[in-house]
């Protein structure tokens, strides 16, 4: 049996999370100097998982003005399905929870109907449409909105370990 591991990012994993975003997101890529920079801040949380030792994703959350953000989720492709991401988002709410935070927000290009069928399964709602908000590529974005229920409420999530 396969287990999916959710640790804290350190700084040997930022390399990866550029060539990773680059590879997911092209052109759109966070920049690994932006990442660094974010990640030196230590404003948000940034999580690494793994599947059986090795790395498969990362997602970043934390405050953006006055809302809980969720930045951004990312799985490579050959740990695609494992349920990797329903883990980190699990986990992500698990955060948001301990903090006391009522909702969380997040964007997601409208072209990317796997996340937002995912995002809905954990209880996103489409808040509106965000015109041309992926530069360069001019992608909308759907604005999406969960409450953070109380745990005893809690639907669904991965077994893993933080």
């Amino acid at each position: 049996m396969s287990i999916i591991t959710i640790r804290d990012f350190t700084e040997d994993d930022l390399a990866w999370m550029a060539a990773l975003e680059v590879e997911l997101f092209g052109a759109g890529a966070w920049s690994e100097a932006l990442i660094r920079e974010d990640f030196a801040l230590g404003l948000r949380d940034y999580r690494c998982a793994e599947w059986d030792g090795e790395r498969a994703g990362y997602a970043v959350w934390g405050p953006d003005g006055d809302v809980f953000h969720l930045m951004n989720v990312a799985i490579d492709d050959a740990h695609r399905r494992r349920g990797i991401g329903r883990a980190l988002i699990d986990d992500m709410f698990v955060a948001a929870r301990a903090r006391g935070e009522r909702d969380v927000w997040l964007e997601v290009a409208v072209t990317n109907r796997a996340a937002i069928l995912l995002y809905r399964k954990f209880g996103f709602k489409d808040v509106r449409v965000r015109e041309k908000y992926y530069q360069p590529e001019g992608t909308d974005a759907l604005v999406m909105r969960a409450v953070v229920a109380p745990e005893e409420r809690r639907k669904g999530g991965r077994t893993f370990i933080p």
